[in-house]
């Protein structure tokens, strides 16, 4: 029995967790009953087309048309600067939340057209905005227990935006939403059944035989074809993660490769390597946030694609990323912290993958062999699958602009069912595994659920926004990119997202960055700006990469099957060694060629 089993109920009731807890809660109840948010505009400069069979004007918005509805005059909107510092000073609310605006500007060439704005006021409590992330990662530090952690950090959101009513007001509007229902369908079913099949088939352990026998001759090989892997499959983020850790556990586990080094490896390509070869949904999604009306290197969405991929030279944080998890691969890392130390050589002595305390998402029976009683396994029942992934994702976004990730799990699924009949598995076989794959995911399926819910309630508790005004201010050139580096790795971290981070930091950064090297003369504003660019967009992907309520973080341990605080407490240091490396290269890059 542990010394926490042993401990009466009064002693459980002042642990810090509890207190902290307690706390927590005490405060969040009481800015969100008696202290009133701060109002501020978000504006955003929209590139509007015409619809030619309609008439309306639309802006392309996550890949896709967003109509911009009744626009009036800029000089008559409710939300400006002025009207919003008037409200706060009486501490009222706006009636209006939204309105597109339009005005006359000049551009660079001296040609005056009509700009269009999005203008929505959004709100904060300052520093208390913060309190439900900081709830449900210190919670995550202090009892590495993300399930609890993030739901306590779930009920501080709730209490803050005066939501009580946890199941109608909370958790069935997030959780009715088309987004959690493609997770579920996505990580829970599709995901965890297609594993369970692999796993019932013996697909997975053929893929694992077969790569062993070819290529890989040890822990260093292992890592180093789930590191290639982590490059080919460059989609990013989830979609990566969940490739690659599906695909090499098998491998990694038979050659005694921690779960503490495995999660790096995934989680710290799969993000990085979506900036640094963004043939996938990224440069649709972000350009959409870097317009700046008169400057013809951003005028349209071509050109604005054009820009992204032109800065990737300058995504210095993701190349280094993977050029560390390469390192790490051949155990040529020079800085590893101890903890990772540790799990190297107690998996490669004594073949223990976890630690002891550990609490892996993942179940044990996602890794077991659980072969079918006479059933043969064949390799190509993980390769065309695997195929049918790869080739409906990258067609998929080729054609439509972006992947159909949902549809490649989908068919994979189908074709792993198909061919495991065609050969002779009976159904009952097949639904005995279909149901452990769920059974293996449904853990870690729950925690990436309620990370996203954090994420969500944290957008709308603003703290974000609050960020962004508290640290957006007049700075010296030449410290800007470092400033904004930092500014989107903490936005991040709290929200575990970085496509959020984008939308929040974006609208900020890019008018900024031209507004400093404007008022500083700068020679060269083209790299200025692609370097402050890049520090957006990397310091995003540190923060994301790293916070325990992310969804890369969650799946990278889950499929990996890694206890959630063992991957974030050796993921971080390496990727702190990797920011500061970067800030230290784009500061020199503004000083010296800017």
């Amino acid at each position: 029995m542990s010394s926490k089993q042993k401990k009466s109920p009064f002693q459980r009731l002042l642990s810090p967790a509890f207190l902290f807890f307690i706390l927590s809660m005490g405060f969040s109840y009481y800015v969100g009953k008696y202290v009133p948010p701060t109002w501020t505009v978000e504006k955003v400069t929209i590139d509007a087309k015409i619809e030619p069979e309609t008439g309306k004007f639309y802006y392309i918005y996550k890949g896709k048309k967003k109509f911009i509805s009744d626009p009036i005059p800029l000089e008559n909107s409710q939300l400006t600067k002025e009207a919003v510092e008037t409200l706060n000073a009486k501490k009222e609310s706006p009636s209006v939340k939204e309105e597109y605006t339009f005005n006359l500007e000049t551009d660079t060439q001296g040609q005056q057209k009509i700009q269009y704005h999005s203008l929505t006021a959004k709100r904060h409590w300052k520093y208390w905005s913060l309190m439900p992330a900081i709830v449900a990662i210190t919670l995550c530090w202090i009892t590495k227990e993300p399930f609890s952690a993030l739901l306590s950090g779930i009920l501080s959101a709730a209490l803050l935006l005066a939501r009580y009513d946890l199941t109608e007001a909370v958790f069935l509007p997030i959780m009715a939403s088309a987004s959690v229902a493609g997770i579920i369908l996505l990580y829970l079913i599709l995901l965890g059944g297609l594993m369970g099949i692999w796993n019932r088939t013996g697909a997975a352990l053929a893929f694992a035989e077969f790569t062993t026998r070819h290529f890989v001759k040890g822990p260093r090989s292992a890592k180093f074809v789930a590191w290639l892997l982590g490059v080919i499959f460059f989609q990013g983020g989830t979609v990566s993660t969940v490739l690659t850790g599906t695909t090499v556990k098998p491998i990694c586990d038979k050659e005694k490769v921690s779960h503490e080094e495995l999660s790096y490896i995934v989680d710290s390509t799969a993000s990085p390597i979506a900036g640094i070869i963004p043939f996938n949904a990224w440069p649709g999604y972000v350009q959409a946030f870097i317009y700046v009306a008169g400057v013809s290197w951003l005028a349209t969405e071509v050109n604005r694609v054009a820009f992204f991929f032109d800065t990737i030279k300058f995504s210095f944080y993701s190349i280094i990323s993977v050029f560390f998890t390469l390192l790490m691969c051949f155990d040529k890392l020079p800085f590893i912290n101890k903890q990772m130390k540790d799990a190297m050589k107690r998996s490669r002595e004594t073949g223990q993958l976890d630690a002891p305390d550990a609490e892996p998402l993942s179940s044990s029976e996602n890794v077991a062999d659980q072969i079918a009683p006479g059933y043969k396994p064949n390799i190509w029942e993980f390769f065309i699958p695997l195929f049918a992934i790869i080739g409906i994702a990258i067609g998929t976004y080729l054609t439509n602009g972006s992947p159909q990730v949902r549809w490649a799990f989908g068919i994979a699924l189908i074709l792993a069912v198909g061919m495991a009949l065609f050969r002779g598995m009976g159904l009952r076989d097949l639904i005995i595994g279909f149901e452990g794959g769920l059974k293996s995911v449904i853990a870690g399926a729950i925690i990436l659920l309620l990370a996203i819910m954090i994420g969500d309630l944290s957008t709308d508790t603003g703290s974000g926004i609050y960020l962004v005004e508290l640290l957006g201010g007049k700075l010296p050139f030449w410290i800007l990119p470092v400033m904004l580096q930092s500014l989107t790795m903490i936005i991040a971290f709290s929200t575990g997202t970085s496509w959020g981070t984008y939308a929040v930091a974006f609208p900020l950064a890019m008018p900024l960055a031209f507004a400093v090297a404007d008022a500083q003369a700068l020679s060269n504003v083209y790299l200025f700006v692609s370097v402050c660019f890049a520090a957006v967009l990397n310091g995003s992907l540190f923060g994301d990469q790293c916070s325990p309520i992310s969804d890369t973080t969650v799946l990278s341990s889950l499929t990996s099957g890694c206890d959630l605080m063992d991957h974030v407490k050796t993921q971080i240091p390496p990727c702190l060694i990797a920011a500061a490396l970067a800030a230290v290269g784009w500061t020199i890059t503004v000083l010296v060629f800017a």
